[in-house]
């Protein structure tokens, strides 16, 4: 009987501790469960965040991105509009290059024009100074010969005066004026006595001091001249006065052969000019009127030589002063 229920009290327990084991594993696979849901809760929930915080992240990424974009799209503004700044500077650059190689070609142009001047220049200046020199000397030889005209003209003075005699002799052109009434009678051509002696007295005076040695290498003429007044025809006055101014040079020739040297007698018939120039150049007085006595002369006067291209020269200088 005890037996029994020891097979019966043991069977028990074994159920029960079958039911404990089952219930156990059930209670832990419900807590098992139990923590997975939990588990999956706060998993879930933790996605939920951070899915809420991603989109919040990509709200902020989409807001910096559209922002970026626009900047984008502004630097994209700004540099299609420096692209055509640039297009447009290209094209002016090309414009003003352009230019350049016209002014270049335009320059080149003109500096040959300009070597081409400068060697003209060159050429005009050595021109120039080759004339300047020549009328330096040209305005020397002018200077040494108006100095020898003027020592012609003063020996001639102080050697009338040295013997005492009273002669006209005019100051620019060193001519020995006489009155024609002194030498000839009233409308004649030949020389009256006391004519002769008056060029007997100046004339040899004159010619010595022309064809000293000092003074004869400048000579190219002694000239005599004779004028007239107005009255009476012009023709008649130029026969009358060349008669006289020949009557005077002839008596010149004649006297020189007591005077002169052989040498200067030939130098003075190589140089001995006579002209006639009837009433052609009057003398007047203080009013404009003829002074018809006056204009009746004979003149002996000399020329130097070279003295009308100095006149030429003098017009020249006086021009370019």
């Amino acid at each position: 009987m005890r037996k029994r229920r020891e097979k019966e009290t043991t069977g028990h327990n074994v159920w029960r501790s079958y039911s404990d084991m089952m219930a156990g594993i059930l209670l832990l696979f419900v807590l098992i469960m139990c923590v997975t849901l939990f588990q999956s809760q706060i998993n879930y929930e933790n996605s939920i965040k951070e899915q809420q915080e991603k989109l919040v992240l990509q709200d902020e990424y989409t807001k910096q991105i559209m922002e970026q974009q626009g900047v984008v799209e502004d630097q994209q503004n700004q540099l299609s509009d420096q692209q055509n700044q640039l297009a447009s500077q290209d094209e002016l650059l090309a414009a003003q290059k352009q230019q350049l190689d016209d002014l270049a070609a335009q320059l080149a142009d003109q500096q040959k024009k300009l070597d081409a001047q400068s060697v003209t220049l060159n050429d005009q200046q050595n021109a120039l100074n080759e004339k300047t020199t020549q009328l330096a000397q040209q305005q020397q030889r002018i200077d040494n010969i108006i100095g020898v005209k003027a020592d012609v003209i003063e020996a001639l003075k102080k050697e009338f005066a040295a013997n005492n005699m009273t002669v006209e002799i005019d100051a620019n052109n060193g001519a020995l004026v006489m009155d024609s009434s002194v030498l000839f009678d009233y409308d004649e051509t030949e020389l009256s006595d006391a004519g002769k002696e008056v060029l007997a007295q100046v004339l040899p005076i004159y010619c010595n001091v022309l064809l000293d040695p000092q003074y004869y290498s400048y000579l190219a003429e002694i000239i005599i001249d004779g004028y007239t007044d107005s009255s009476g025809g012009y023709e008649y006055n130029l026969e009358l006065s060349q008669r006289r101014s020949l009557a005077v040079a002839e008596y010149l020739l004649e006297l020189s052969q007591n005077f002169l040297s052989e040498d200067n007698q030939a130098l003075l018939r190589q140089n001995l000019t006579v002209n006639g120039h009837s009433s052609s150049n009057l003398v007047l007085d203080a009013d404009g009127n003829e002074n018809a006595e006056a204009s009746r002369r004979v003149e002996v006067k000399f020329r130097l030589k070279d003295e009308e291209m100095i006149e030429e020269l003098r017009g020249i200088l006086d021009t370019s002063e």
